[in-house]
Protein backbone atom coordinates (compact mmCIF):
# COMPACT_ATOMS: atom_id res chain seq x y z
CA UNK A 1 0.00 0.00 0.00
CA UNK A 2 1.05 3.53 -1.16
CA UNK A 3 1.35 5.83 1.92
CA UNK A 4 -0.35 9.09 1.73
CA UNK A 5 0.52 11.60 4.35
CA UNK A 6 -3.47 12.82 5.93
CA UNK A 7 -4.30 16.58 5.86
CA UNK A 8 -3.33 16.79 9.56
CA UNK A 9 0.28 15.48 8.92
CA UNK A 10 0.73 17.66 6.04
CA UNK A 11 -0.68 20.83 8.68
CA UNK A 12 2.05 19.34 11.01
CA UNK A 13 5.51 19.34 8.51
CA UNK A 14 4.13 22.98 7.38
CA UNK A 15 3.90 24.40 10.60
CA UNK A 16 7.34 22.98 12.09
CA UNK A 17 9.03 24.67 8.92
CA UNK A 18 6.86 27.49 9.32
CA UNK A 19 8.41 27.60 12.81
CA UNK A 20 11.33 27.11 12.11
CA UNK A 21 11.39 29.87 9.55
CA UNK A 22 10.35 32.52 11.96
CA UNK A 23 12.50 31.26 14.34
CA UNK A 24 15.48 32.48 11.82
CA UNK A 25 13.59 35.38 11.00
CA UNK A 26 13.85 36.31 14.97
CA UNK A 27 17.47 35.34 15.51
CA UNK A 28 18.35 37.14 12.12
CA UNK A 29 16.59 40.30 12.72
CA UNK A 30 18.13 40.25 16.52
CA UNK A 31 21.45 39.45 15.67
CA UNK A 32 22.43 39.22 11.74
CA UNK A 33 23.14 36.24 9.51
CA UNK A 34 25.71 35.37 11.67
CA UNK A 35 23.23 35.00 14.38
CA UNK A 36 20.94 32.36 11.72
CA UNK A 37 22.88 28.99 13.15
CA UNK A 38 21.40 25.41 13.27
CA UNK A 39 21.27 24.63 16.43
CA UNK A 40 20.52 27.99 18.24
CA UNK A 41 17.10 28.64 15.20
CA UNK A 42 16.12 24.84 16.82
CA UNK A 43 16.68 25.82 20.46
CA UNK A 44 14.38 28.94 18.74
CA UNK A 45 11.84 26.69 17.63
CA UNK A 46 11.18 23.67 20.01
CA UNK A 47 12.72 21.18 17.63
CA UNK A 48 16.10 19.00 17.61
CA UNK A 49 18.75 20.37 15.33
CA UNK A 50 18.09 17.06 13.38
CA UNK A 51 14.71 18.40 12.59
CA UNK A 52 16.26 21.42 10.83
CA UNK A 53 18.29 19.49 8.98
CA UNK A 54 15.44 17.45 7.45
CA UNK A 55 13.74 20.62 6.30
CA UNK A 56 16.86 22.71 5.55
CA UNK A 57 19.46 20.06 4.63
CA UNK A 58 22.24 23.49 5.15
CA UNK A 59 22.79 27.03 6.51
CA UNK A 60 23.01 27.97 3.07
CA UNK A 61 19.02 26.22 2.39
CA UNK A 62 17.80 27.88 5.61
CA UNK A 63 19.13 31.37 4.92
CA UNK A 64 18.48 31.62 0.97
CA UNK A 65 14.57 30.48 2.10
CA UNK A 66 14.87 32.89 4.69
CA UNK A 67 15.50 35.60 2.82
CA UNK A 68 12.97 34.06 -0.08
CA UNK A 69 10.60 34.10 2.41
CA UNK A 70 11.02 37.90 3.63
CA UNK A 71 10.89 39.16 0.62
CA UNK A 72 7.82 37.73 -0.54
CA UNK A 73 6.17 39.23 2.29
CA UNK A 74 7.76 42.79 1.22
CA UNK A 75 6.57 42.12 -2.32
CA UNK A 76 2.77 41.15 -1.20
CA UNK A 77 2.88 44.02 1.46
CA UNK A 78 3.76 46.65 -1.99
CA UNK A 79 1.20 44.84 -4.35
CA UNK A 80 -1.73 45.63 -1.13
CA UNK A 81 -0.16 49.17 -1.00
CA UNK A 82 -0.16 49.85 -4.80
CA UNK A 83 -3.37 48.35 -5.68
CA UNK A 84 -4.98 50.27 -3.06
CA UNK A 85 -3.88 53.30 -4.16
CA UNK A 86 -6.09 55.43 -6.31
CA UNK A 87 -4.19 56.12 -9.55
CA UNK A 88 -0.53 55.18 -11.11
CA UNK A 89 1.04 58.26 -9.38
CA UNK A 90 -0.49 57.29 -6.31
CA UNK A 91 0.15 53.22 -6.64
CA UNK A 92 3.95 54.22 -7.55
CA UNK A 93 4.35 56.66 -4.24
CA UNK A 94 2.92 53.73 -1.95
CA UNK A 95 5.38 51.54 -3.74
CA UNK A 96 8.30 53.15 -2.77
CA UNK A 97 6.61 54.19 0.79
CA UNK A 98 6.10 50.25 1.69
CA UNK A 99 9.78 49.81 0.60
CA UNK A 100 11.15 52.30 2.85
CA UNK A 101 8.79 51.06 6.01
CA UNK A 102 9.70 47.44 5.75
CA UNK A 103 13.57 48.23 5.46
CA UNK A 104 13.04 50.91 7.98
CA UNK A 105 10.88 48.73 10.33
CA UNK A 106 13.91 46.02 10.69
CA UNK A 107 16.84 47.38 9.83
CA UNK A 108 19.34 44.97 10.90
CA UNK A 109 16.98 42.27 8.82
CA UNK A 110 17.02 44.00 5.79
CA UNK A 111 20.50 44.45 6.10
CA UNK A 112 21.04 40.87 6.39
CA UNK A 113 18.75 40.21 3.77
CA UNK A 114 20.55 42.49 1.10
CA UNK A 115 24.38 42.54 1.70
CA UNK A 116 25.72 41.29 5.35
CA UNK A 117 28.69 38.98 4.88
CA UNK A 118 27.53 35.52 5.49
CA UNK A 119 29.70 32.32 5.28
CA UNK A 120 27.69 30.56 2.68
CA UNK A 121 26.88 31.72 -0.88
CA UNK A 122 22.90 33.04 -1.00
CA UNK A 123 23.73 35.46 -3.95
CA UNK A 124 21.11 33.45 -6.02
CA UNK A 125 18.52 34.15 -3.35
CA UNK A 126 19.49 38.05 -2.77
CA UNK A 127 19.62 38.03 -6.53
CA UNK A 128 16.11 37.10 -7.03
CA UNK A 129 14.87 39.24 -3.93
CA UNK A 130 16.36 42.62 -5.65
CA UNK A 131 15.16 41.87 -9.16
CA UNK A 132 11.45 40.43 -8.29
CA UNK A 133 10.92 44.33 -6.07
CA UNK A 134 12.56 46.20 -8.89
CA UNK A 135 10.44 44.33 -10.95
CA UNK A 136 7.10 45.42 -9.21
CA UNK A 137 8.75 49.08 -9.07
CA UNK A 138 9.24 48.99 -12.32
CA UNK A 139 5.73 47.67 -13.15
CA UNK A 140 4.11 50.76 -11.22
CA UNK A 141 6.49 53.61 -13.04
CA UNK A 142 5.69 51.73 -16.86
CA UNK A 143 1.62 52.23 -16.04
CA UNK A 144 2.78 55.59 -14.84
CA UNK A 145 3.85 56.45 -17.68
CA UNK A 146 1.60 55.26 -19.58
CA UNK A 147 -1.03 57.18 -18.34
CA UNK A 148 0.88 59.86 -18.99
CA UNK A 149 1.69 60.93 -15.51
CA UNK A 150 5.32 60.43 -16.53
CA UNK A 151 7.67 61.44 -19.14
CA UNK A 152 8.77 58.00 -21.00
CA UNK A 153 12.05 56.20 -19.71
CA UNK A 154 14.02 53.30 -18.89
CA UNK A 155 11.57 52.08 -16.26
CA UNK A 156 13.69 49.16 -15.81
CA UNK A 157 16.67 51.06 -14.67
CA UNK A 158 14.67 53.91 -12.83
CA UNK A 159 13.37 51.20 -10.77
CA UNK A 160 16.87 49.42 -10.12
CA UNK A 161 18.47 52.81 -9.27
CA UNK A 162 15.45 53.93 -6.96
CA UNK A 163 15.88 50.46 -4.92
CA UNK A 164 19.52 51.13 -4.37
CA UNK A 165 19.04 54.84 -3.84
CA UNK A 166 16.86 53.24 -0.98
CA UNK A 167 18.58 50.77 0.92
CA UNK A 168 21.69 52.79 0.57
CA UNK A 169 20.04 55.75 2.22
CA UNK A 170 18.33 53.57 4.76
CA UNK A 171 20.10 50.65 5.63
CA UNK A 172 23.56 50.67 3.77
CA UNK A 173 26.98 51.85 5.35
CA UNK A 174 26.00 55.30 5.23
CA UNK A 175 22.83 55.64 6.34
CA UNK A 176 21.87 57.47 9.55
CA UNK A 177 22.45 56.00 13.37
CA UNK A 178 19.25 57.51 14.61
CA UNK A 179 16.57 56.08 12.64
CA UNK A 180 14.72 54.12 15.61
CA UNK A 181 12.96 57.35 16.49
CA UNK A 182 9.13 57.07 15.21
CA UNK A 183 9.81 61.01 14.17
CA UNK A 184 12.76 60.63 12.32
CA UNK A 185 11.81 57.49 11.24
CA UNK A 186 8.71 59.25 9.32
CA UNK A 187 10.88 62.23 8.10
CA UNK A 188 13.06 59.87 6.45
CA UNK A 189 10.26 57.89 4.71
CA UNK A 190 9.04 61.24 3.16
CA UNK A 191 12.43 61.98 2.38
CA UNK A 192 13.32 58.88 -0.07
CA UNK A 193 9.70 59.00 -1.27
CA UNK A 194 10.28 62.42 -2.26
CA UNK A 195 13.41 61.95 -4.12
CA UNK A 196 11.96 58.91 -5.98
CA UNK A 197 9.20 60.59 -7.18
CA UNK A 198 11.27 63.69 -8.23
CA UNK A 199 13.79 61.89 -9.82
CA UNK A 200 11.28 59.78 -12.04
CA UNK A 201 9.83 62.65 -13.56
CA UNK A 202 7.31 63.53 -11.14
CA UNK A 203 6.51 67.54 -10.85
CA UNK A 204 7.74 69.03 -7.35
CA UNK A 205 4.32 70.15 -5.69
CA UNK A 206 2.67 67.33 -7.31
CA UNK A 207 5.37 64.81 -5.79
CA UNK A 208 4.69 66.47 -2.51
CA UNK A 209 1.13 66.48 -2.57
CA UNK A 210 1.78 62.11 -3.18
CA UNK A 211 4.23 62.06 -0.26
CA UNK A 212 1.56 63.73 2.47
CA UNK A 213 -0.96 61.32 0.98
CA UNK A 214 1.06 58.73 1.87
CA UNK A 215 1.69 59.33 5.48
CA UNK A 216 -2.22 59.23 5.86
CA UNK A 217 -2.78 55.76 4.84
CA UNK A 218 -3.04 53.24 7.74
CA UNK A 219 -0.47 50.91 7.27
CA UNK A 220 2.11 53.48 6.99
CA UNK A 221 1.28 55.20 9.96
CA UNK A 222 1.03 51.52 12.03
CA UNK A 223 4.45 50.68 10.71
CA UNK A 224 6.16 54.27 11.29
CA UNK A 225 4.56 55.12 14.76
CA UNK A 226 2.98 58.21 13.52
Amino acid sequence: MVYRRTHQVVKRLAARRSAILAAAREAAAEGGMAAVQIAPVAIRANVAAGTVYRYFPSKAELISELISEVSRDELAAIRRAADAAPGPSSALAAAVTTVAVHTLSQRRLAWGILAEPVDVDVSASRLASRREIAGEIAARIDAAVRAGHLPAQDTSLAATALLGALHEALVGPLAPDNLEDPVKMRDAVQTVTLLALRAVGVMDARARGLVVQQTLLPTTKALVGA
